[in-house]
């Protein structure tokens, strides 16, 4: 699945880096040296120096020297290709697409509703489920979302006491 991993914002220095604005949770092999990223509008590109600068990502590309090279390619969006049913390193992490679409139960086997979005934050993530009382956000933290089981695209859930007409 071809998933959206970054942007590619203004030029850093003369030598042909962009700043990044990172949308992986794996840069260090999204952008690895010698990794390959897709656009749309300037096809494949390269990836030839990698470092990190005051906590921003700086990136090179293959065939691009100097800081002109650069602002063409600036807020180009890139992309990767991505197994999401890959098993990843930790049996608690999932691809956002994994869970939207899954529906949520709560622990008495009632339907509660479905997952429409996964809101990432700094802190943790919340769920975003559309109910029939609206939609509902539920941190997503083993406490509250116990049962993940992304094969049968289901999760069992403890939301928020609602009261009617909230």
């Amino acid at each position: 699945m071809r998933l959206l991993v970054g942007r590619i914002g203004r030029a850093h220095g003369i030598h042909g880096e962009a700043t990044v604005e990172v949308r992986t949770d794996q840069p260090e092999d999204r952008f690895a040296l010698g990794a390959r990223v897709q656009t749309d509008e300037h096809g494949e590109l390269l990836i030839t120096s990698h470092r990190w600068h005051n906590g921003i990502l700086l990136l090179g590309f293959e065939n691009i020297l100097d800081r002109n090279g650069i602002e063409k390619l600036r807020d180009t969006l890139m992309y990767c290709e991505v197994d999401i049913n890959e098993p990843v390193g930790n049996e608690d992490d999932y691809h956002v697409l994994q869970l939207v679409g899954c529906t949520a139960y709560l622990e008495s086997g009632e339907e509660f509703g479905m997952v429409s979005d996964v809101i990432n934050l700094p802190g943790q993530d919340l769920l975003a489920i559309e109910t029939s009382y609206g939609e509902v956000l539920i941190p997503f933290v083993h406490q509250l979302v116990p049962v993940v089981d992304i094969k049968a695209r289901r999760m069992t859930v403890f939301p928020p006491v609602l009261s009617e007409g909230a």
